[in-house]
């Protein structure tokens, strides 16, 4: 059987178009309130938990050194840098300085009272006849008395005085006060200079005159010598710790110094 003209083809189609039923479209069903619930409650939940994750993790981070969970083995190398040897070297040689002093001397409460109530005027009349003299034949200056001072003389005297300064010039006899016997002539330059130091027994008591700053070459006796009142011990000097000639007297009771002023002037006759 031969094929139909094309015209014939058309026609036939749209005779089986004619002849089928038509097609039907089916619209999608609208998705109810009751299918998006679940999703909208499930959704806030997992955004609580992702941030309550997100906060712990940052906690542990922040609070956890960067090796808390490190395991393997630490190795700490010291490297000791070294220093470089001290050396010392000494010499033979030792000097030895001895230190300045100066030339204080302990004094007794009771000293410095009596010096305290002792009279500061120096006038006095000397007696050629008596048994007890001053050291001179005549009356002569005082300069300074004994007991303490403000500013002493020198920077290397003592701000306390244990005798009494008489400036009567250089040169001037020195006469002993009493009969004695001379314990020490000292022909040195130390504080007191060139001295003379004598021994007498006054009232049944032991008393010693010391007369210092003696002119070098003056002194006119010797150790053990036997002298009498009057008699020339040396000549007024300059010597040791001095400022200008004079003599510088002293007088001892039993070894203390005491104030030869008020001293001589009770007993001198």
């Amino acid at each position: 059987m031969s094929e139909p003209p094309p015209q014939s083809r058309r026609e036939l189609r749209e005779r089986e178009s004619a002849g089928r039923e038509p097609q039907r479209t089916v619209a999608p069903r609208p998705r109810t309130t009751a299918a998006r619930a679940p999703r909208r409650r499930i959704l806030p939940r997992l955004l609580s938990v992702g941030a309550m994750l997100g906060a712990a993790a940052l906690l542990v981070a922040t609070s956890l050194p960067a090796n808390a969970f490190y395991r393997g083995p630490v190795e700490v190398s010291l490297t000791a840098k070294s220093a470089p040897a001290q050396v010392f070297e000494a010499k033979n040689e030792v000097v030895v300085t001895a230190p300045a002093r100066d030339a204080y001397s302990v004094v007794s409460l009771a000293q410095k009272v009596k010096v305290m109530a002792v009279t500061k005027s120096f006038s006095y009349t000397n007696d050629p006849n008596g048994t007890i003299q001053w050291p001179f034949a005549v009356a002569v200056p005082i300069a300074s008395g004994f007991g303490d001072r403000l500013v002493a003389n020198c920077g290397y005297c003592s701000t306390f005085h244990e005798g009494l300064d008489f400036t009567p010039g250089a040169g001037a006899p020195i006469q002993a006060i009493a009969d004695g016997v001379v314990s020490l002539v000292q022909e040195d330059r130390g504080g007191l200079g060139i001295h003379v130091i004598i021994d007498h027994v006054i009232k049944g008591q032991k008393v010693q005159s010391v007369y210092a700053h003696m002119l070098a070459g003056s002194v006119r006796v010797t150790l053990g010598q036997a002298v009498k009142v009057a008699e020339q011990v040396g000549q007024v000097g300059s010597t040791g710790a001095s400022t200008g000639a004079h003599l510088h007297l002293e007088i001892h009771l039993d070894g203390t110094p005491v104030d030869p002023f008020a001293w001589l002037k009770a007993n001198a006759n």
